[in-house]
């Protein structure tokens, strides 16, 4: 086994670099590819959040594309779960339930495999980042469909000043940092 101190949060959170201007005018985008791509500080992100679960009994960690991917199937290998994609329409190739949501600009809709947890299966749910809440409050939705205890919903960041938190009322959430 490999040991290493992890990095403390104010560490990890300066790894987050901004990009003024993306993906339009106006916005200030998280970029976490600096992280993800630190191995020590990869590992310590996905130790902080795996370790806040260890013995709850989960049994599906939900991952919502396309980041909370990286984040899921680590989370669910070091907790010995198994791993739900949640995909945009038209991606997965069994039975899916799906759930249409509002954008700022728009809809979008999101699919789940109709056989991906069994009823009563204790689920943690994972994304990269907690803006507004609409695409994780869709992805509760999905779970809830069928018949899932969501244990909590957990975020690499949390953009306070958008408030995605209040979307998610009666569920609860974590997330590692926040801006």
């Amino acid at each position: 086994m490999i040991m290493t101190k992890c990095m403390t949060r104010d560490d990890l959170k300066g790894l987050i670099r901004d990009i003024p201007d993306f993906p339009k005018k106006g916005i200030i985008f998280k970029d976490i590819m600096p992280l993800i791509q630190n191995k020590e500080a990869f590992k310590c992100a996905i130790d902080l959040i795996a370790d806040r679960y260890a013995g709850k009994g989960i049994s599906q960690v939900v991952g919502v594309e396309a980041r909370g991917f990286i984040f899921g199937a680590a989370v669910a290998y070091k907790l010995g779960a198994g791993i739900v994609p949640v995909r945009k329409k038209g991606k997965l190739p069994y039975k899916t339930h799906e759930v249409t949501y509002d954008l700022e600009y728009g809809t979008d809709t999101l699919q789940m495999h109709q056989d991906a947890i069994v009823p009563g299966e204790k689920v943690l749910i994972v994304d990269d980042l907690l803006a507004t809440g609409g695409t994780i409050g869709a992805v509760t939705d999905l779970v809830k469909k069928l018949d899932g205890d969501i244990v909590e919903i957990a975020f690499l960041i949390e953009l306070t000043f958008l408030k995605g938190k209040e979307r998610l009322k009666g569920f609860p959430t974590f997330s590692l940092m926040q801006f």
